[in-house]
């Protein structure tokens, strides 16, 4: 039985979070190290399930100390990760499958190709 909600628990984490030094290492580990007895007494489940909305209100309440990247892990804003454009028109898709059709090979290696080709003949 849980001791406070989860969205509780999560704002305290948000909470401490901000109160960390720039640049701490193993946020949630310090996060959930600051909770003192309710971070002892809440389960491990809790902690996750809270931990996973206090990370997402982090990086969406306080964008200029907090980054999410791509696998949902938690930096901190500092310039060096780099967000990744993982976006693509479905027409430039559907080319890019037809060309690994018509090359007979598949859309990874059609990439790697392309990339290739544009670093070779690139101009400096």
């Amino acid at each position: 039985m849980a001791i406070l909600s989860k969205a509780k628990v999560a704002k305290m984490m948000l909470e401490r979070l901000l109160e960390l030094p720039d640049g701490s290492k193993r946020l949630k580990d310090n996060a959930t190290l600051r909770l003192g007895m309710v971070g002892q007494l809440s389960t491990s489940r809790e902690i996750n399930a809270a931990w996973d909305e206090a990370k997402k209100k982090a990086a969406k309440l306080h964008p200029e100390k907090f980054v999410l990247d791509c696998r949902g892990v938690l930096h901190w804003n500092d310039g060096s990760l780099k967000q990744l454009d993982k976006t693509i028109s479905s027409a430039n898709f559907k080319k890019l499958n037809e060309l690994s059709n018509i090359e007979e090979c598949t859309v990874n290696s059609m990439v790697s190709k392309l990339i290739a080709f544009y670093k070779k003949n690139r101009r400096p």
